[in-house]
C-alpha cells in the first residue's frame, strides 16, 4: 500500500462492500467504518461495536496446522478439538495470526487506511456510479465518530466528483454534524425508538442527542444545497420497537420537526442472519431466536405511518415471517433483500 504524509488521518475500516443496492440509489459501495457510539441489542454487525480490530476464526477452512497459535505473541489462540478458541482477554488484534494463516480461516476484522489510499480504491467503482446513479456510503459502526478522517474522505470524494451518503445512528456530537453535512449528498438517519427510556433500554443510550441531531440536520438542509436529501430509517424489532404507539410517535417527530426534510421513511424488517458472527466473536446473542415479524404487521405499522406522515414518502423493507395458509401462497415480496443499513 502506499504511504502519505503523516498529517493525513488514518482511519480504522471494518470493510468494503461492493454493488451494494441497500444503502442509497443507484449501485453503491459502502465503507464500513470501526466503533459505534450505540450497543442496540439488535445490531446486525457486532464486529463493528469496537473501535480496536478483532480477529475471528472461521471454522470451514481451518487446516488445523496450529501455525495461528504459535504466532500469537500474546498466547491467546489454543487448538482445541472444537478448533481454535480465542482468549478475548488477551488478543490486541495484531492481526499476526491472520497474516501467518496459509487458508485464510483466520481474519482480521478492522485495518487502518490513510484518506487518499482509500479514496483510490472507492474510485475503481466509478464507472459503476456513474452508469447507475450510485456512489459511496459511509457506514458503520458508526462514521462520525471518526470524525476527522470521514470528513478528508469526503472531501476527497467530492473532489473527484463521486456522490456521497452518510449512514448514522445520530448519536454524535452536533458539532461533528456541522462539518460533515456540507460534504454528504445523502444523509440515510436512524431513528430507532421514539420514548428515551425504552431507547436506552434497546440500545444503551437515550435519544435525547439524537433528536436534536435530526432536527439540526433538517434545518442544515433547508438552510445549504446539501445534504440534497434525506431518508429516515426505522428498524422493527418485534418486542421493542414494533409498536403502534412507537411508529406513531416517530411520525409525529417527523411531521412537526423534518417537514419537508425527509423524503423517505422507511421500516426495516428485523432479521437474524447475523447469528453466527456473535459466535465468532465469542458473544452470546440475546435475539438469536426471536421470530421475523409477519407481512401483515409490517404493513399495519406501514399504513400507521402513512396516517401521520405523507403517505408517499413511507415504504418497508426486509423478510418476513412465512405463515402457512392452504389457501394461501407464500407472497414472494415478502422476501425482500434484506437493508443492511437498518442497523
Amino acid at each position: 500500500m502506499k504511504t502519505h504524509p503523516l498529517k493525513e488521518p488514518s482511519g480504522t475500516i471494518l470493510e468494503i462492500t461492493r454493488m451494494s443496492t441497500e444503502d442509497g440509489p443507484g449501485l453503491r459501495t459502502t465503507v464500513f467504518f470501526k466503533g459505534c457510539s450505540l450497543a442496540c441489542l439488535w445490531c446486525h454487525n457486532p464486529e463493528s461495536i469496537l473501535f480496536k480490530p478483532q480477529v475471528q476464526w472461521l471454522g470451514v477452512g481451518c487446516l488445523g496446522c496450529g501455525i495461528c497459535v504459535r504466532t500469537c505473541p500474546e498466547n491467546a489462540l489454543a487448538l482445541t478439538d472444537d478448533g481454535i478458541v480465542i482468549n478475548r482477554d488477551r488478543c490486541t488484534g495484531c492481526g499476526l495470526c491472520a497474516e501467518k494463516c496459509p487458508s485464510t480461516a483466520m481474519e482480521l476484522l478492522g485495518r487502518k487506511w490513510q484518506v487518499r489510499d482509500l479514496a483510490d480504491e472507492l474510485a475503481r467503482d466509478r464507472a459503476y456510479f456513474e452508469q447507475s446513479g450510485g456512489g459511496v456510503t459511509l457506514s458503520g459502526g458508526e462514521a462520525a465518530l471518526q470524525m476527522d478522517f470521514s470528513l478528508a474522505l469526503l472531501k476527497e470524494l467530492r473532489a473527484r466528483g463521486i456522490s456521497t451518503a452518510l449512514d448514522t445512528c445520530g448519536q454524535a456530537p452536533q458539532a461533528v454534524f456541522a462539518d460533515l453535512l456540507p460534504y454528504v449528498d445523502l444523509l440515510l438517519f436512524d431513528l430507532k425508538e421514539i420514548d428515551p427510556v425504552k431507547h436506552k433500554q434497546f440500545t444503551g443510550s437515550g435519544n435525547e442527542q439524537i433528536l436534536a441531531n435530526a432536527v439540526y440536520a433538517a434545518k442544515f438542509k433547508s438552510d445549504h444545497i446539501y445534504p440534497q436529501a434525506i431518508w429516515v430509517r426505522t428498524p422493527v424489532i418485534p418486542g421493542m420497537t414494533d409498536t403502534a404507539d412507537n411508529i406513531r410517535g416517530l411520525g409525529g417527530f417527523i411531521r412537526d420537526h423534518l417537514a419537508g426534510a425527509v423524503s423517505r421513511w422507511e421500516l426495516c424488517a428485523f432479521n437474524n442472519l447475523c447469528r453466527d458472527k456473535y459466535k465468532r466473536l465469542g458473544l452470546v446473542w440475546p435475539l438469536a431466536d426471536l421470530a421475523l415479524p409477519e407481512k401483515k404487521q409490517m404493513e399495519a405499522l406501514s399504513e400507521i405511518a402513512r396516517s401521520v406522515v405523507a403517505p408517499d414518502i413511507v415504504s418497508w423493507s426486509g423478510s418476513t415471517k412465512l405463515i402457512k395458509d392452504e389457501n394461501q401462497r407464500p407472497d414472494n415480496k415478502a422476501k425482500n433483500i434484506l437493508k443492511p443499513g437498518c442497523r
